[in-house]
């Protein structure tokens, strides 16, 4: 049996294209009226890192309606037909047609939903295994030899976010480098820091996010990651490695607070703010790498979908240059 393989990213439909494709559900919403019957909305995506609404326009048969949205879960894949069309400035794809939506069984399609690396992951790890190499303190340096040994794989393939920033396989890991460049230049700058003490904590700082994030037909978040969050499960995870750990008990509590603490503000997550250098060091440099990608990929994504040199963006409520 022929398996359906991705024909089109979301990030390349326009307004008018007649679609026949694959996605996957990220998002399913409650069936609703309208002036010829009643509708669902569904939020698909793919591996580009686009959304897109799709529309079921169902006639008064509320119950055949409701047999076809009951078909359908998040993280389904769907074989779609329909037509894009623009609202409120906004793609989406419409279809009325029962037809035409189909939810595929895991042998029916080929491939995933998850954008690949952007960076060699082997050869990234190989530069993780080298900065705790550097570490001159043996007991933080088996700390981590015993963090990164016993996850294997995980880390490596992780992604760094559900969506706003390195939200690919590897991602976790390309940030997380970023992130200790731009300590080790702080380093340089300003000597008197402690660089065991500041790389350490970037390689452990956002190790919670691999009980924060799955991935599963997408990147999604974990109902763990919901109740507790990546900061404070990364503060869990270390705290229980470093009860057999030789590390000295002020350094102990100098590495859980850079994790505890790297978001900075309260109202970013962070439960304390910066109490010391390294640990506001940490924090500017998980925004420089964040933030930069975050502008990066959405200039990528922009620049051809519109003749503006510039396009608003909502999350900054600024409007972000692309030329």
């Amino acid at each position: 049996m022929e398996k359906f393989t991705k024909k089109q990213q979301i990030k390349e439909l326009k307004e008018g294209d007649i679609v026949n494709d694959i996605f996957v559900v990220k998002i399913k919403r409650s069936i609703s009226e309208y002036s010829k019957g009643h509708f669902f909305t569904l939020i698909l995506s793919d591996s580009s890192g686009g959304s897109i609404e799709y529309k079921y326009w169902g006639d008064f048969d509320q119950d055949k309606v409701k047999a076809i949205y009951n078909l359908i879960a998040p993280d389904s894949v769907v074989l779609v037909k329909g037509k894009v069309s623009s609202y409120q400035n906004k793609l989406q794809i419409g279809n009325s047609d029962p037809n035409n939506i189909r939810v595929l069984n895991q042998d029916e399609y080929e491939g995933d939903f998850i954008a690949g690396p952007q960076k060699d992951i082997d050869e990234m790890y190989s530069g993780l295994m080298s900065k705790i190499d550097s570490i001159k303190n043996e007991d933080l340096k088996k700390l981590l030899l015993d963090v990164f040994n016993s996850l294997g794989d995980k880390f490596k393939q992780h992604p760094g976010a559900i969506q706003i920033h390195h939200n690919w396989r590897g991602g976790l890991l390309q940030h997380t480098l970023e992130i200790v460049e731009y300590c080790e230049t702080s380093c340089r700058l300003f000597p008197e820091l402690d660089r065991d003490l500041l790389i350490s904590g970037t390689l452990l700082h956002d190790i919670g996010k691999l009980e924060e994030i799955e991935t599963t037909s997408r990147i999604k978040g974990t109902r763990k990651g919901q109740f507790i969050g990546h900061l404070t499960l990364g503060v869990i995870h270390v705290a229980d490695k470093l009860k057999d750990s030789s590390v000295d008990d002020l350094l102990k509590e100098k590495l859980l607070h850079l994790i505890v603490s790297h978001h900075g503000e309260l109202e970013y997550g962070s439960p304390k703010k910066p109490m010391f250098a390294e640990a506001v060091v940490l924090y500017f440099a998980d925004q420089l790498s964040s933030r930069t990608s975050e502008f990066i990929e959405f200039i990528k994504e922009n620049k051809d979908a519109t003749d503006d040199d510039s396009m608003y963006h909502r999350r900054h409520s600024t409007n972000i240059f692309l030329r």
